[in-house]
């Protein structure tokens, strides 16, 4: 990976600017709340969406710092859909879901930067639903088995959101596609690096 893609400088004010502003879309996206299907043990919500956007757009310290700040206002404000905070959703099935959110956006941002400069709307696709699938579903299957949900409850319940996931993995990387195209050095350290001009 070139230097410029790793992320290794210090967070500038433009990092924390975008920490924060996807910080709050993710609470924003909890706002129209939660919906339950059938016997599904875990609600579905739109949250899911800006973790992968916040991966495809920020890449993976980014993301990660800002699915951290969601989950750390949560223990003390109802910041998660349905008016829950991160002390209720890990007290409960969705705990597992809860903690995927960091290796969710760590993956895809991880990747996403890996096939930059030239981001590609299904390889994108891909990436997104690696991690905002597999890897989601992997923990939160896993936190559904914890807290005592057979295997096929916990299947059934993964089944049960799996084509809105789809959807929000495609709508993720086309806007994804679209921000790189219009800013392709967003996940680059050059702004920060370029020397001031001089006059």
């Amino acid at each position: 990976m070139s230097a410029r893609f790793s992320g290794t400088s210090p967070l500038t004010s433009r990092d924390l600017a975008h920490v924060a502003v996807f910080a709050a879309l993710i609470i924003a996206l909890g706002l129209p709340g939660t919906i339950n299907i059938g016997g599904s043990a875990v609600p579905i919500t739109l949250q899911s969406l800006g973790v992968i956007l916040a991966g495809a757009l920020l890449g993976p310290r980014k993301g990660v710092l800002a699915v951290l700040t969601v989950i750390v206002l949560g223990l003390a404000l109802p910041v998660l859909a349905g008016g829950r905070t991160s002390l209720t959703s890990l007290s409960g099935a969705t705990a597992g879901f809860l903690v995927g959110w960091i290796p969710t956006v760590a993956v895809i941002g991880w990747l996403t930067v890996k096939m930059l400069p030239k981001y590609s709307v299904v390889k994108g696709t891909l990436i997104n639903v690696l991690g905002g699938v597999v890897v989601l579903y992997l923990f939160g299957t896993i936190g559904m088995l914890l807290r005592g949900l057979s295997f096929g409850t916990a299947m059934s319940s993964n089944l049960t959101y799996l084509p809105g996931d789809l959807i929000k993995a495609v709508l993720a990387a086309v806007v994804a596609a679209q921000v790189h195209r219009a800013y392709p050095t967003l996940l680059t350290d050059q702004a920060a690096r370029r020397p001031a001009a001089t006059s």
